[in-house]
């Protein structure tokens, strides 16, 4: 069954570059990014993996680990953080599974179930599924599902920008509307009635039609 929005992320144990770890464990209270890649020493994903070491500390501000997986065992993971650093101007400064066995790729709906061999033997095409981003909460539910083709680069600041607006909207009942960015307006839940949005937002709001209620984003 592939993994759905509000399933629990499968917990596993794995090896890393950052050494073993039990990821229900790893990201304790905190919200957490995991995203794939087919294989090591592929091009697009390099410039990916660069970018988020640069970005990371836009992340550790919204208390939110990443940690990156790719289908290969770890001590290639090393090996390529030097080509990453090379070309990218930053390396990995989060922790890589390495998942030669594909077990975390299956548990996470990414490969078949049947998928097996060396993973030396397997190109980056028979590995294309596993370029997802996943976001997961606290809870450990699984928040976001990103699904990408090998031949499109990841855009981390749009993941960015869904964190805000999952953690503003799992802490106030709001909605953010289309291209929402932090600051901006945002639209009362349609959960809330008219009384109960009154209690919270005394001074009323813009309502361009019944089912629309814009106010200023909580604080």
């Amino acid at each position: 069954m592939a993994l759905q929005l509000g399933d629990t992320a499968p917990d596993f144990t794995a090896h890393t570059t950052e050494g073993e770890i039990e990821f229900h464990e790893w990201i304790g209270d905190s919200w957490a990014v995991l995203f794939s890649h087919p294989k090591d020493f592929t091009p697009v994903c390099t410039t990916e993996l660069g970018y988020m070491a640069k970005v990371k500390p836009e992340f550790d501000k919204r208390g939110v680990k990443i940690i990156g997986l790719s289908v290969d065992p770890a001590e290639d993971h090393e090996r390529w953080a030097k080509d990453i650093e090379e070309t990218q101007g930053a390396a990995p400064n989060y922790p890589i599974v390495g998942d030669p066995d594909f077990s975390v790729s299956k548990s996470y709906g990414m490969l078949p179930e049947d998928t097996s061999g060396d993973p030396g033997d397997r190109t980056p095409a028979d590995n294309q599924t596993v370029r997802n981003v996943f976001v997961i909460g606290p809870d450990k539910k699984i928040k976001l599902i990103l699904v990408y083709p090998m031949t499109t680069g990841r855009n981390f600041d749009e993941v960015l920008r869904v964190i805000d607006s999952l953690q503003l909207t799992a802490n106030h009942k709001v909605a953010t509307p289309v291209n929402w960015q932090q600051g901006e307006n945002v639209i009362i839940a349609g959960s809330v009635s008219d009384d109960e949005a009154k209690e919270t937002y005394p001074e009323g709001w813009e309502s361009p039609k019944p089912y629309i209620r814009i106010v200023p984003q909580p604080r």
